[in-house]
């Protein structure tokens, strides 16, 4: 028998779209992070791009469990010194939630070249208007969310 190995040309990513709205970080992050690796699919390849593109919608709605929102902490380094900054999720869910979703779901990305790759097919919109309609996007459920 010989192994199929899925070529880069093959490859015909799709378009999905993911609401929201009163569904956990973590586990939008987790589900949203394996459609962009390929994982749905039955030719994953481990070390191909074999993932679909992703929009995810109402980001503003997106919720934090437990007493995250309050204790939650973003950390950065500007690289000069003393140029550690500090901003509380509560803040951040206020004014940069669609960051918040886009660096939950980097975390769960392979830390290389490929991953790089497969965090550009991600867009994430703060509200429930996207600019992506001409690309027929499905309609993607998530696991454990809201029904």
């Amino acid at each position: 028998m010989k192994t199929f190995m899925p070529k880069q040309a093959d490859v015909q990513p799709k378009w999905w779209v993911v609401d929201a709205t009163g569904i956990p970080l973590g586990r939008l992050a987790s589900q949203v992070a394996a459609v962009l690796r390929g994982k749905n699919k039955p030719t994953y390849t481990p070390n191909a791009d074999m993932g679909d593109f992703v929009v995810v919608i109402n980001c503003d709605k997106v919720v934090l469990t437990g007493n995250k929102l309050n204790q939650k902490i973003y950390k950065y380094h500007t690289l000069f010194p003393g140029g550690l900054k500090e901003i509380g999720y509560d803040k951040l869910m206020r004014e940069r939630s669609d960051f918040v979703v886009e660096r939950a779901v980097k975390g769960m990305l392979p830390k290389n070249t490929l991953g790089k790759h497969m965090q550009k097919k991600l867009r994430t919109y703060k509200g429930a208007e996207h600019p992506h309609q001409a690309q027929n996007p499905e309609v993607l459920k998530i696991k454990g969310g809201r029904e």
